[in-house]
């Protein structure tokens, strides 16, 4: 009787466990780990953090601008080679954008916090990156050693 009770428990415990919800992406959440990550990472004091971070907020929805137009142009295959030529033509003139966006940034980011903590603040976001990458990954049940569905392992070379 003691073993029936008990295993009737420990069912109605991991029921509990499959009932909760997953996790929600929350953009609020992610920008304020992402500053506190670099201002940490950066050594920023209060001052100099209310002026780098608008510029940072500022420079990601530029970004972001532009690789919607990046995305919406990579959604459908031009139909023949020329098409396809100028496709990559216009990607090739928005990564350029997107390295001018950044350039633009980091120098405004220079002139109102020194240059030694702007090349960590890069750095930092970098590494926050792909630390909320390798989360992700992990959490959606993927094992470290994950290969593609094609079956070719994953590229380890980064």
């Amino acid at each position: 009787m003691k073993k029936y009770v008990f295993i009737m428990i420990c069912l109605l415990a991991s029921l509990g466990l499959y009932a909760q919800e997953p996790k929600k992406f929350s953009p609020e959440k992610f920008e304020a780990d992402l500053q506190e990550f670099i201002t940490q990472e950066a050594g920023f004091d209060q001052q100099e953090a209310a002026k780098f971070f608008p510029l940072l907020r500022e420079m990601h929805t530029k970004q972001r601008g532009i690789y919607g137009r990046m995305n919406a142009l990579g959604k459908d295959k031009p139909s023949d080679e020329a098409r396809c030529a100028e496709a990559i033509k216009e990607r090739d003139k928005m990564n350029v954008e997107l390295r001018q966006v950044e350039q633009t940034y980091h120098k405004k980011m220079m002139q109102v916090v020194p240059a030694s903590k702007v090349y960590d603040a890069i750095r930092a976001e970098g590494r926050f990156h792909r630390k909320m990458m390798k989360g992700w990954q992990n959490a959606n049940g993927r094992p470290k050693d994950w290969h593609h569905p094609n079956g070719k392992p994953k590229d380890r070379r980064r």
